[in-house]
């Protein structure tokens, strides 16, 4: 087993955005409330105490001590001692509660359950060993993730819509006041707001602090509305999801034996088999060559199919990406033309662009990491990301921007019903339609999109059945999605 801690995952801590300790679909689990004995106890405790103390000796030996040599290879010291720094700071504080078990078995991982007292959330560290070593051998990975609610644990009381938005007052303050939290929160029902929030400082450079109209890089949540447009020109007969893209690409995009095979829906659906042009050629040039659509061509023709299209799925900014050259290919307009006229327009969104990042946009929050490389603490992602975004993401949009977008597709606006349908169905059972992610709970069928990079962390999600719309923003890395799985609990227990 290679280790399991990335460099993402160093960086954001325990983000909610982790995958959870446990999938969908399992048969099922148990907690035991008990540290274990021997040599996993003592590791376990002395992970615990190194977070709690925050004590980089501690983290160091932990290394030394528990990891195997190529665990060691992968996760320098440094590494590690910042790893549990970003826990311990985002955390305040963790409390074991138990070791879960599941059904069946997991013979080469232990998974250790805990409490997260800052995000009032339930969290996980996995342990894994190389076969037959578990639990006295050297870690041979080691992950951080979400988890469930233990088996133990009393179930969650209803509440009343009041009650909802009140109870999420108090842990918002908490974030904020602790600085856990750089953005913008945004609940409404029908066109009421319930919950609007602002804290955090758009820019530390000047000390801009943030309100409810600043602007935020928003990731990957562009795929939304190149989706809805796709949608609109099938609408107007301009074209079929079952096309081909060579209809509409050509060979200076990719070769026949890609344009013949993939579809617009296998695009849509990220089942194309392409991959992302945020590649090692992308990281080692200019952001300023990269700002139409046709300057990708030098890093999106090189990509190749990484399985049959329709028979796997893999996620893909280039298949969104592509999408906006179909865009431009049909209508004849600029895929930014396009979407300004069809999308923002309509819905209302006067605040959402792709900007010129080399260009003065006012009230524009600039993206922040915690890096002990800056004497401020924070590193900023100026030269990290897109000059302009485009198709598969990289745009500014706020959060009654978003709520607005919302709205506009709750009341037909952009498109019709049977449509909306289409984008919200399961094509290919991974949790995605078209454009959006899709999702089941408490709360009923939440369909949305996040966004995510180095310095960004914005969420969408529209509550199909009860009518909710939650949009939270914001410029720390990481730090929007565990307000998200908040707000998602919570609205999931309303009566």
């Amino acid at each position: 087993m290679t280790g399991r801690i990335l460099t993402a995952l160093l960086i954001c801590a325990l983000s909610a955005t982790a995958a959870l300790a446990q999938a969908p679909g399992e048969l099922g689990y148990t907690d035991v409330p008990e540290m274990p004995d021997g040599i996993e106890g003592g590791r376990i405790q002395m992970l615990f105490e190194a977070i709690n103390d925050n004590d980089a000796e501690l983290a160091k030996r932990f290394r030394e001590e528990c990891f195997s040599d190529s665990l060691k290879e992968e996760l320098s010291a440094k590494d590690v001692v910042g790893f549990v720094e970003r826990i311990a700071r985002r955390t305040g504080s963790i409390d074991f509660h138990s070791i879960r078990v599941y059904d069946p078995p997991r013979e080469d991982e232990t998974v250790i359950i805990f409490w997260d007292r800052n995000f009032d959330a339930w969290k996980a560290f996995s342990f894994y060993y190389a076969e037959g070593e578990k639990p006295d051998g050297l870690l041979a990975g080691f992950n951080a993730s979400r988890a469930r609610t233990p088996s133990d644990g009393e179930p969650a009381g209803p509440f009343t819509e009041e009650e909802a938005i009140a109870h999420m007052w108090p842990f918002l303050n908490r974030l904020c006041e602790y600085d856990l939290f750089s953005g913008t929160v945004l609940v409404g029902k029908g066109n009421e707001l319930l919950l609007a929030a602002s804290c955090g400082e758009a820019s530390k450079r000047f000390h801009v602090p943030i309100s409810m109209d600043t602007k935020f890089n928003i990731g990957s949540m562009n795929k939304m509305f190149t989706a809805v447009s796709i949608m609109q020109l099938v609408e107007k007969g301009m074209l079929s999801v079952d096309d081909p893209i060579g209809k509409y690409v050509d060979e200076s995009w990719f070769p026949r034996e890609i344009t013949d095979v993939v579809t617009i829906h296998h695009l849509l659906t990220h089942t194309s088999g392409l991959g992302s042009y945020f590649t090692d050629e992308w990281d080692a040039q200019s952001r300023k060559l990269y700002r139409e659509l046709d300057d990708y061509k030098p890093l999106i023709a090189t990509d190749t199919l990484a399985f049959e299209p329709g028979t796997d799925w893999g996620y893909s900014n280039t298949g969104m990406f592509m999408l906006g050259v179909v865009i431009e290919s049909v209508t004849g307009e600029s895929y930014f033309d396009y979407i300004r006229q069809h999308i923002y327009a309509p819905a209302r969104m006067v605040n959402t662009d792709c900007y010129d990042m080399d260009c003065p946009v006012e009230n524009l929050a600039i993206g922040y990491w915690p890096s002990d490389e800056c004497s401020s603490g924070w590193k900023n992602n100026y030269y990290e990301h897109v000059i302009r975004g485009g198709p598969a993401g990289g745009g500014f949009s706020t959060a009654p921007d978003l709520f607005q977008f919302a709205r506009a597709l709750q009341m037909g606006v952009l498109l019709s019903e049977e449509s909306l349908e289409i984008l919200w169905t399961d094509h290919f059972d991974a949790g995605y339609g078209y454009g959006f992610g899709l999702r089941e709970g408490s709360a009923g069928k939440v369909v949305g999109h996040g966004g995510g990079f180095t310095g960004i962390n914005a969420n969408l999600d529209i509550f199909l059945d009860s009518g909710y719309i939650a949009v939270v923003m914001t410029n720390y890395d990481g730090a929007g999605s565990p307000v998200d799985a908040k707000i998602a609990e919570v609205l999931g227990r309303v009566e």
